[in-house]
């Protein structure tokens, strides 16, 4: 996943954890921090930090909860950010060149193909 603007994020937490509350918040639209740590079983602090990250990359949008305004509601965003798409613009060959230690453009295609495969049988 390509650095954010300017280098690291403030906020600190794996990048691991952001995608699964980005996935958690595309499938539940109009969810809260508290629902998202029930669901993924991770602790709300992680889901608070990743939903801040999200947030900050314009993933996602918040708005009160007019039931409990402590609380807000989370929703992807209507139209991704610019960051959003950087994200989904870039490609694993770096990363996947430097854990095979090749460029070789044939192997490449190769393993990434058959990664393909894998996620297809992985995915519900």
């Amino acid at each position: 996943m390509p650095e954010p603007p300017g280098g690291a994020d403030r906020h600190k937490g794996s990048t691991r954890l952001v995608l699964i509350a980005a996935s958690d918040v595309a499938a539940h639209p109009g969810t809260t921090v508290g629902d998202i740590a029930a669901r993924t079983g991770l602790p709300q602090s992680q889901i608070s930090t990743a939903v801040a990250r999200l947030k900050e990359a314009g993933a996602i949008t918040v708005a009160p909860d007019p039931a409990d305004r402590r609380r807000v509601l989370i929703s992807p965003a209507a139209e991704p950010s610019a960051r959003v798409e950087q994200v989904r613009t870039t490609t694993i060959d770096a990363a996947l060149a430097a854990a095979l230690g090749t460029d070789d453009p044939h192997r490449l295609r190769e393993v990434t193909d058959a990664l393909a495969v894998l996620a297809r049988h992985l995915v519900p």
